[in-house]
Formats: C-alpha cells, structure tokens, sequence
C-alpha cells in the first residue's frame, strides 16, 4: 500500500469512527393516538400529524404507507387477527390466519401492534391467549393490542369477582406487552366519575407488579351522560395519567360518531375541526416535549392533599412532598441516574393554583420541565402557577 491510499484508508476508518461514536441516540417514543379507525388518506393522516398524535389508530394494511410517510405508527387492524368467537379458538386454525397476517408486516417501522379485542371479559382470556402470544412470537417489538375493561365495569361483565382479579387474570393468561384500559370520568353535572384515580392507581400497581407499561384511555367527546371536555378537563386527564405512571394515552374519539348525542369531539360530523381539535394538539405538544424525562422515570408513588379519592391515600413519611395544599395530587418518581422528579396535578378544573411544595427534605435547587420546550428552568416566579388541571413536573437538585 503506498503512502497516499494508507493516509486515505486512515482517513476514512476516522470518520466512519467519528460517525458510529457521533450517532444520536434513537428517538425516545411516546405513544399517543386517536382511538378511531384511520382512513387512507393522506389529508387526514397529515391532520392527526398536526395534532400532535405519535400513532394514527387503528389502520388496514394498505394505509401503513400512507401513515409512514407522516411519521406515524398504527395499529393493524385484520379480520384474520381479529374475527374470532373468543370463547371457542381453535389454536391451530388461529396459528394459520395469524402467520399469513403478521409475516408480512412483522418488520414494518409503521406498525405498532395488532389489534385483538375491546373490553373483553375475563373468559375470552384464553382465546386472546392463542392470538396473541402467535403475534408477540412472530413479532417480538409489536404489541398485541387487547384493551381493558375501566373498574367501573360490573363483575358479570369483567367475567371475574374483582377488578384487581380480572387484571391478575389477563396478566396471567395472555402475558401482555402493555397493558391498556378506558375510563370516562367527566360526567355532565361537573362531577369527576368515582373510581376515576383508583383505577389510574389499579392499574399503576399492576404495571410496577408485573412490569408492563400501561396506557390511559380518556374521554375526547360528549355522549351519554359524558360532558363536552374542556381544555382544563384535557389537560387534567392528561396530567392525571402521566402523574400516575401511564406510558401511553389515547382519546376516545377524534371524529365524531354520527349518532346519538355524540358532540364536540376534535373532528365534528362534517369533518370539520372544532376547539377541542386545537386544546387537544396543545395538550399532546405538551406531552412529546416531557416524553424524553418521562420515559427514564420509575412510577414510585401518587398520594393526594386535601379531599383523598376512594382507592387511594395521602401523602405518608416516605412521600417527597409534605404538604402543597388542597386539590393537588402528586406523583414522585425516580430517574434512572437516580434522581428524584415530582410531578404536581392541580384537580381543580376550574381554577388556577400555585404550586408551592413543603419537601420533607429540602432540595438545594427546584427546576421545572417546561412544557412547551422540554428543558429544565428554575420553578419560581410566574413558573409556580399551574393552570386548571395542569401539571408541573419538577426535578429535585
């Protein structure tokens, strides 16, 4: 080798050194989705895009290129996945349907998971079983997507005598890859469902027992005896979720049903937007920025001041935060460099609160993740003030 071609040789296994030891870390994700069935096509696939979602929803194999190229994830939704009774799968049938379904898309960077079944009780487990385990075993990284029944289900359609029994159940038999449930709780008086933050923390307790990430269903647009969200109410079921440990959010629903007395959802009957369209893109701009902190964080306790939720508890001696005053809940969490984070939830939906924390054992310094950029800044001045149902999540130094 003469000089010239060793100095070019040398030259190049430096860069390609630079480039592998220069390489950015891959993009930390957080799942937040519209809980709808996604048309192909590319308008409205870029308008979810716009809103601030990370997975489109629930999409036929032919739109995953339409999602693709606006830098989304779905969740496939097939027939031969899906279409099953429950109660009488045959595994070698099931086996067959699910190869010729998932092979081919077992690798595609636009799916997210497959879906299996909404709210099934606990004697469809064993079926979900035959599905799902074929699915995670032809596609480790993908989520075979089954979604919980919320605690105020009744016991005859959880299929078992308690909810904590009906998790127990599911976790046990179909070995999930994430753990997903519903809860509506605006109701149209103004009230907070009962039962609302002891399911956020049933399953809390579930995800740190077992493991498993779990995602938070909330409620997007009025029917039944539901209220049309606010953007406080947004923001609160938001902030609620994530203070609570949720990995993952979705609403129920982005287009609003043609029925009944379904109203105000981000998309009206005609297609059109409405104001929960831009409350809710505010609302998830929020969270992809606080995703990158939120995703090293471990879930270490939620305790409430003031009024304590059935199914809960109040700030006890191991708690970060003593005291902060009424209609707050708090959640403490741990960083994997081992620092401590509290995030701070204002219940009240009505009214703004200022966020000043008694520690047990004062931090020498108090920053806040911005939401709105996702970088650290002191917590103090104006900082203090947490809107109607918002949060603040704050870094102990």
């Amino acid at each position: 080798m003469n000089t010239r071609s060793f100095v070019q040789v040398a030259a190049l296994l430096l860069f390609s050194s630079f480039r592998l030891s220069a390489a950015p870390e891959p993009e930390k994700f957080f799942p937040v989705m519209p809980w709808n069935y996604v048309p192909d096509d590319k308008a409205v696939v870029q308008k979810i895009k716009d809103c601030g979602f990370t997975v489109a929803g629930f999409v036929a194999p032919d739109t995953l290129k339409t999602i693709h190229a606006a830098g989304l994830k779905g969740i496939v939704q097939d027939p031969r996945i899906y279409n099953y009774d429950w109660t009488k799968v045959d595994p070698n049938t099931a086996r067959s349907n699910v190869v010729a379904a998932v092979t081919p898309l077992a690798k595609n960077p636009a799916v997210y998971g497959f879906y299996l079944r909404d709210e099934p009780p606990a004697t469809y487990f064993p079926g979900l079983k035959s599905v799902a385990s074929v699915v995670h075993e032809l596609a480790p990284d993908k989520w075979a997507y089954i979604n919980l029944f919320p605690n105020y289900a009744e016991n005859w359609q959880l299929g078992a005598s308690s909810y904590e029994e009906y998790l127990e159940k599911f976790v046990e038999t179909c070995h999930p890859a994430q753990l997903s449930y519903d809860h509506y709780g605006l109701m149209d008086d103004g009230s907070l469902r009962e039962g609302y933050w002891r399911n956020l923390e049933q399953m809390r307790v579930a995800s740190k027992k077992h493991n498993i990430p779990f995602w938070n269903i909330v409620l997007s647009v009025a029917h039944f005896n539901y209220r049309e969200p606010t953007f406080a109410d947004l923001r609160f079921e938001v902030y609620s979720s994530l203070a609570s440990g949720a990995r993952g959010l979705a609403y129920f629903t982005y287009f609003a049903p043609q029925v009944g007395n379904y109203r105000g959802a981000p998309i009206d009957q005609f297609g059109n937007p409405t104001p929960t369209w831009n409350w809710m893109q505010n609302v998830n701009l929020q969270i992809q920025k606080l995703a990158p902190t939120l995703l090293d964080l471990t879930s270490d306790d939620v305790y409430h001041f003031g009024s304590v939720p059935n199914g809960c508890h109040a700030a006890s001696t191991n708690s970060l935060v003593a005291n902060i005053g009424p209609d707050f809940a708090v959640g403490d969490f741990t960083h994997t460099n081992g620092t401590r984070y509290v995030m701070l939830v204002n219940k009240n939906v009505s009214k703004s609160a200022v966020g000043s924390p008694e520690f047990r054992k004062a931090p020498k310094a108090l920053k806040i993740v911005s939401p709105y950029s996702g970088t650290l800044i002191p917590f103090e001045g104006e900082q203090v003030w947490i809107a109607p149902g918002a949060g603040a999540l704050l870094k102990l130094e």
